[in-house]
């Protein structure tokens, strides 16, 4: 056990934590518990490959960070460890540039989110609600009669991606394909940048399309948007729309359905009635919320930072379910939960989730998991809730599988 913290300048070798491995993959909130007795609101930590960077804990050093976009910058090119980056670090997907609205800074991002915020305005909330209930219908359908499932990968995996094809005016038949390669792209091996160059083929095919026959979906919007997104920029924007919406949100359905079915608050009741969707869904953005880490931000010079000093070009993690479990943060030991939306989860400031999609992914969770239990609502566990396994990342939170049983039903016909 490392002494209290008391941060050296810089810091000792020994002091920095290795950022990979078992040990977050066993426990990782008291491993974060731990950092922040040890080392304090900022942590040295060691990446795959021992890259030195900095985890940050603290919810006001994340709050710190997220709103000033200036001193921490979003554009992966300012980091100064890229000559010890070899080709192959798993971590690439997360950091080699491209010219997106995830990497953009100052007006250029305010340009090409404000585009994005404009186009998932006009989605109808309603209509996507309508939607969603639709394609878990469906789904429920496929499992209904046999009394049993296994709620992640029938359910969970193909929700998200489906309504989002939905919202772009994609093609049912190509949404298989897409769910695989963006839960490739999103993960961290060999399969990633590959599954990528597809995804990115599939959303040019796209908007090929919609410029030739635009609709009312999400690439029209923002091929007609007076920002003037040019082909290039809109296939690598709605690359980025993608991907948070599928792993982040099939996370929180997924995460949601267990805390449903493992927690005795959430117990259909002998009235019918148990403790609201709404707010399981934000218990489980505060306690175990599907994006668990990002990568992150960019000193764009020396500063300090929670008692640290911060040099030009050095990359800080923000350690998201970290933030919102911090007692010196939002979530102090008597606060009620109900209502309660101050957490990190979507980010915060310029480069967090922009306005309505944090909307967009509630509704989109909510009308599915409640279709669920509205279909199946003695739904209970298959095994023992502690052998429940995560899948084994430090950057998100899923469950590798969520068998369950149920009284078989018939399908719907809806």
């Amino acid at each position: 056990m490392t002494a209290p913290f008391s941060p050296t300048d810089p810091p000792a070798a020994d002091e920095r934590v290795p950022f990979y491995g078992e040990r977050f993959q066993r426990d990782a909130t008291a491993m974060y518990a731990q950092m922040r007795r040890d080392h304090g609101p900022v942590v040295p930590i060691l990446l795959d490959g021992d890259l030195p960077a900095w985890l940050v804990l603290g919810y006001r050093e994340v709050h710190q960070v997220t709103e000033d976009s200036e001193l921490f910058a979003r554009d992966t090119r300012r980091w100064n460890q890229w000559e010890e980056v070899p080709d192959d670090w798993p971590l690439m997907p997360y950091v080699v540039h491209n010219p997106s609205v995830m990497f953009t800074e100052g007006g250029e991002h305010r340009r090409r989110a404000g585009a994005i915020g404009d186009a998932l305005s006009d989605v109808d909330q309603f209509d996507l609600q309508r939607s969603c209930e639709q394609i878990a219908d469906r789904l429920v359908d496929e499992f209904a009669g046999s009394g049993q499932a296994e709620l992640i990968s029938q359910f969970a995996q193909r929700i998200p991606i489906a309504a989002v094809a939905g919202m772009f005016g994609m093609p049912e038949s190509e949404t298989p394909d897409l769910v695989r390669d963006v839960a490739l792209s999103l993960d961290v091996g060999p399969e990633a940048m590959p599954a990528y160059a597809r995804v990115q083929e599939a959303m040019a095919r796209l908007v090929e399309r919609k410029r030739a026959e635009p609709g009312m979906d999400v690439p029209s919007v923002l091929l007609e948007h007076p920002a003037g997104l040019s082909d290039d920029e809109i296939v690598l924007d709605l690359l980025v729309v993608t991907a948070a919406a599928q792993q982040p949100t099939a996370n929180w359905i997924g995460n949601t359905l267990r805390l449903m079915l493992t927690d005795p608050r959430f117990e259909m009741t002998l009235t019918g009635g148990r403790a609201s969707v709404g707010q399981a869904l934000n218990e489980v953005l505060w306690h175990d919320t599907p994006t668990q880490n990002f990568i992150g931000r960019f000193a764009a010079r020396d500063t300090r930072l929670g008692g640290r000093r911060i040099r030009a070009g050095d990359l800080l993690v923000l350690g998201l379910a970290a933030a919102n479990a911090d007692p010196n943060g939002s979530l102090g030991p008597d606060v009620d939960l109900q209502g309660n939306r101050a957490h990190m989860s979507f980010g915060h400031g310029e480069h967090g989730c922009p306005y309505p999609a944090p909307e967009v992914a509630e509704v989109i969770a909510r009308s599915t998991v409640e279709v669920l239990l509205d279909r199946l609502p003695d739904t209970e566990l298959a095994v023992p809730a502690e052998s429940l396994a995560w899948r084994p990342s430090v950057w998100m939170r899923g469950l590798e599988s969520l068998p369950v049983r149920f009284t078989p039903a018939y399908v719907s016909g809806r």
